[in-house]
């Protein structure tokens, strides 16, 4: 017997009861999938203890749910699309909540990690089902206030992670980090039950197996390749095979999707240079920003000596203005002023101001880089749900699960290959500013604890300050060019579409 009977789709026109509410739980959601990619910073001494983990169990810990979740993402949206938002919202909650019970209680490596894997697949659902569901229930100016307060959540998982987890880790054992989620997870499904409309595109022809196959293993191997380059070398065998099997599988998708009838993912899409432009934007965007912001977490917890978690913490004002301007309504006014372009263009250029405050004014208090982080938000409020805006709306809105899988994708290979470039940039400029005595060294606490007290340990802090500044620098300039790129393509694709 059925208790509670899901809201009933409204007819064109009308606006859906309780959209606040139902923005609330989508948040929510897309929180806690955020947050579980950074609140296990802080925890690997500890996992490594309990568990005896091996360096490699600690990386495919955190990489399991990564990988999977970024593999899924185009198969995710297209499963919105097809059999329905909600359900696959709903399928997503029951997933997270069940792969975060057993990563909780886990008591080996191994369960950990396939707890991990089975938290990406239900992170992957939601990602792209909050998404698609915010793009259902609101309309006009109030979908762009529903967006950017969406976009907002991501920068608050990304920046509030590690201190919520040493948090935890300073007063609960290792697994409260996982069974936490169960509660919210529960509120989350009887709330969206009960509210959430149902929403699907038309249904037509079987479903894309071969499509999904060839996307999941085609980004999956292509994500390794990425993540597993700073570590594995990137001219490794197992790297430079991941890559090229990925681009191989990908190759063969596109092929595949242009040839059948009812395709998962429309390659018509790329013939429209807005969605062509906000895609790119997408890319280069999250490529300097997630990767400078990194690199700023790794000064605050090395150069200047902070743990993870207060480094997350002295962060959190650039997260904290992001939410107040886009739950206040404050960027979404100035998006509509300015124009998705003019925005993008606007707050990327302010980002890479704060970036490059934060890294080029010295300072030993925090006033400079709570200025910094204050213009990063600002500028992360505008340019964040302008450029999610701009994929979405590119797209027809039968379409809203597959264009928040590009999108979800996007973000996902854009933010890895940041972390991933920059910190090449880090390690090359660490390494060529080595004291000759430790050339050898592999990394800043590896080249610490190999140096001599006194002038030899300073030049080892001071070598890899410089090279943190050089990354964050790259990471400005990419910000700025991958901006205003963005931007010009957009401007470029306002005329008639083709």
């Amino acid at each position: 017997m059925t208790l509670v009977q899901p809201v009933a789709v409204p007819t064109a026109g009308a606006r859906t009861p309780h959209r606040w509410l139902i923005l609330a739980v989508l948040c929510v959601a897309q929180l806690v999938v955020v947050l579980d990619n950074t609140v296990l910073t802080v925890a690997v001494p500890v996992l490594t203890t309990e568990l005896d983990a091996s360096t490699a169990d600690v990386q495919w810990m955190i990489n399991a749910y990564a990988l999977v979740l970024s593999g899924l993402l185009l198969t995710a949206g297209a499963a919105a699309d097809r059999y329905g938002r909600r359900r696959m919202l709903l399928a997503g909650l029951v997933l997270f909540g069940l792969g975060s019970l057993v990563a909780g209680l886990a008591s080996t490596s191994g369960q950990l990690i396939a707890a991990r894997a089975g938290m990406g697949v239900g992170g992957a659902l939601l990602v792209t089902s909050t998404l698609a569901v915010a793009m259902q229930v609101f309309d006009g100016p109030e979908r762009s206030r529903a967006i950017g307060i969406w976009a907002a959540t991501s920068a608050l998982g990304f920046a509030v992670g590690p201190p919520i987890g040493g948090t935890i880790l300073a007063h609960l054992p290792w697994g409260a980090i996982f069974l936490l989620n169960v509660p919210i997870v529960l509120a989350c499904l009887l709330v969206g039950r009960a509210l959430v409309p149902e929403s699907r595109g038309p249904a037509g022809g079987r479903l894309d197996v071969w499509g999904a196959t060839l996307s999941t293993a085609g980004l999956t191997a292509v994500v390794f390749s990425i993540i597993a380059g700073p570590e594995r070398g990137w001219a490794s065998a197992e790297v430079v095979g991941a890559a090229v099997v990925g681009v191989v599988l990908l190759g063969l998708f596109v092929s595949w999707e242009r040839r059948i009838t009812h395709p998962m993912l429309d390659m018509h899409f790329f013939r429209d240079r807005r969605f062509v432009g906000a895609v790119s934007g997408v890319v280069l965007i999250t490529f300097g920003a997630t990767g400078a912001l990194f690199l700023l977490t790794q000064h605050l917890q090395f150069v200047s000596g902070y743990p993870a978690w207060e480094a997350g913490l002295r962060m959190a004002p650039f997260a904290l203005s992001i939410v107040l301007l886009n739950v206040s309504g404050v960027a979404a006014a100035v998006i509509r002023r300015l124009g998705l372009a003019a925005a993008i263009a606007v707050g990327m250029a302010l980002l890479a101001a704060g970036l490059a405050t934060v890294t080029l004014v010295s300072s030993d208090g925090y006033a400079v880089l709570l200025g910094g982080l204050l213009v990063m938000g600002v500028g992360c409020s505008l340019a964040n749900p302008a450029i999610v805006e701009a994929v979405m709306s590119a797209i027809p809105a039968e379409k809203a699960g597959a264009g928040a899988g590009v999108d979800g994708t996007m973000t996902e290979v854009g933010s890895s290959l940041g972390i991933a470039v920059l910190g090449a940039v880090l390690n090359a400029r660490f390494a060529a500013l080595l004291p000759a005595g430790l050339a050898g060294a592999q990394s800043f606490p590896a080249a610490l604890a190999a140096a001599d007290e006194g002038p030899q340990r300073q030049a080892v802090t001071s070598a890899f300050a410089s090279a943190l500044e050089t990354g964050q620098l790259v990471g400005a300039a990419a910000v700025l060019a991958g901006g205003l790129l963005a931007a010009a393509l957009l401007r470029r694709a306002s005329g008639p579409r083709p």
